[in-house]
């Protein structure tokens, strides 16, 4: 019989050498788009793959053609259910670093919360699985089922190393469920098991114009500017009530159940208290939907990066060669990166200026995914939230995306339980990221409870 007041004594004595642990790991600048960081990226799946052992785990890394994958795995338990934990341990680049209060890679605790680049996108919550099976080891108990770790270094970059080698490796990560905290509570005091993530397509778009930089007033109106023709092209994509307008992109989109905007509706979310925690004037969106609705369940369009021309100090008056933008598109389950690939590339055919033309870059993409909210573990994973945080998880859905959750899925036919212990103010991809330190402790403690009520 399993002895957690033990584990939770160790739990308890041992919070400062976690939160040593996870400051170590925070330390490393692991940014995976950033191909300057060889070293760093190496440095932090030798870390990860360095603690799984620690912990009695048989370990190794796959290389592949960038970062490698760390994975580790308990010892099998004969009729039980097998248990793989999915993470990463690359992050977000920091910048613009001017505007963090402490550098990005140097944590510390501040107001309660753990702040730095990867706190709570992905080390601190990966690491909350981590540590509660090295709990189960380090107190004698025996894990009641098997639990296996992979751990990647490029989820912020498209997943290319795990997607080129899942087919290899599909047999050694069966599963009957997949684990992945990697996303966020309701809000503070109300965790969630998220049983549904948006997809995305990120592209960026390049209009060119004349074969150089030139002078506005001696070419200004002879020639098409490249920004002004860029401009005319995002806008023209999506309408002012929030309808994207690229052929055939909503016919796959299914709509949502009643069901699902009652159980939305009763959350009591607030516009008004959103808008203020964001410091915008009001939310907007797709015309028909709620705020939740359109975060959570329906595809979007947005601009992330603008591109060219000139930027510095003061005035130049030029017609710039080419301006760019980076955009993305997150997707609802159903739509395939794929197909809307086509689709742009048909909308800018038919809506190119004259006198410029377009190159489109697919930088990456993944489809969303929505589980069964009612599958056998949903109710382990719920009696195991409620141990670690004192209150039962809602069901919610989340509107970011972890491109690889759907061809995991398709690989292993395995359920997905997406356990999220941060907060949708952590600022992931922002400047002062943090987690907060309770919640890294509570993570913990919920983990560790994990292993026993899925294997009931």
């Amino acid at each position: 019989m399993t002895d957690f007041p033990s584990i939770d004594r160790y739990l308890e004595n041992n919070q400062q050498s976690h939160l040593d642990q996870l400051f170590e790991l925070l330390r490393i600048a692991s940014i995976s788009a950033d191909s300057s960081k060889k070293s760093e990226m190496a440095q932090a799946a030798n870390w990860v793959e360095a603690k799984l052992a620690s912990g009695g785990l048989k370990t190794k890394q796959i290389a592949g053609n960038g970062p490698p994958l760390v994975y580790g795995e308990t010892e099998p338990v004969p009729g039980k259910p097998v248990v793989l934990v999915y993470g990463h341990y690359d992050v977000q680049p920091a910048d613009p670093l001017h505007l963090w209060k402490t550098p990005p890679f140097e944590p510390t605790v501040r107001d309660g919360n753990i702040v730095a680049r990867g706190s709570t996108d992905d080390k601190g919550q990966m690491l909350t699985h981590v540590q509660s099976v090295l709990a189960w080891n380090a107190t004698g108990q025996k894990l009641p089922l098997q639990v296996k770790f992979l751990i990647e270094g490029q989820e912020e970059n498209g997943s290319e190393v795990l997607a080129e080698k899942l087919p290899d490796i599909g047999a050694e990560l069966a599963c009957d469920v997949i684990v992945i905290s990697d996303s966020s509570q309701y809000g503070k005091g109300r965790p969630a098991i998220t049983y549904g993530l948006r997809g995305i397509a990120y592209y960026e778009i390049r209009v060119h114009g004349p074969n150089a930089d030139l002078h506005s007033g001696s070419f200004g109106g002879a020639v098409a500017n490249p920004g002004l023709a860029l401009a005319r092209i995002l806008t023209e994509m999506k309408t002012a009530d929030g309808r994207i307008q690229l052929p055939g992109f909503y016919d796959p989109v299914i709509e949502l159940e009643q069901s699902e905007r009652d159980m939305w509706n009763s959350l009591g979310f607030s516009d008004e208290a959103m808008a203020k925690q964001l410091g915008v004037t009001e939310l907007v969106g797709e015309a028909g939907y709620t705020t939740l609705e359109r975060r959570w369940a329906r595809p979007t369009m947005d601009v992330h990066g603008l591109l060219g021309g000139y930027q510095g100090e003061g005035g130049k008056t030029i017609i710039p060669s080419w301006n760019g933008a980076k955009i993305s598109f997150r997707l609802v389950p159903n739509q395939d990166p794929k197909q809307v690939t086509q689709q742009l590339t048909e909308f800018l055919a038919a809506h190119t200026p004259p006198g410029v033309t377009v190159e489109l870059i697919d930088l990456h993409g993944g489809r969303g995914v929505v589980v069964d909210p009612n599958s056998k573990f949903m109710k382990g994973a719920s009696a195991a939230v409620e141990a670690g945080f004192g209150v039962p998880p809602v069901l919610i859905r989340e509107g970011g995306s972890i491109p690889i959750v759907a061809k995991m899925v398709e690989a292993t036919s395995a359920d997905v339980l997406l356990l999220g212990w941060g907060q949708d103010d952590d600022g992931a991809h922002s400047p002062n990221e943090k987690f907060s330190e309770q919640d890294y402790y509570r993570g913990i403690k919920a983990s560790s409870r994990l292993w026993h009520h899925l294997a009931i």
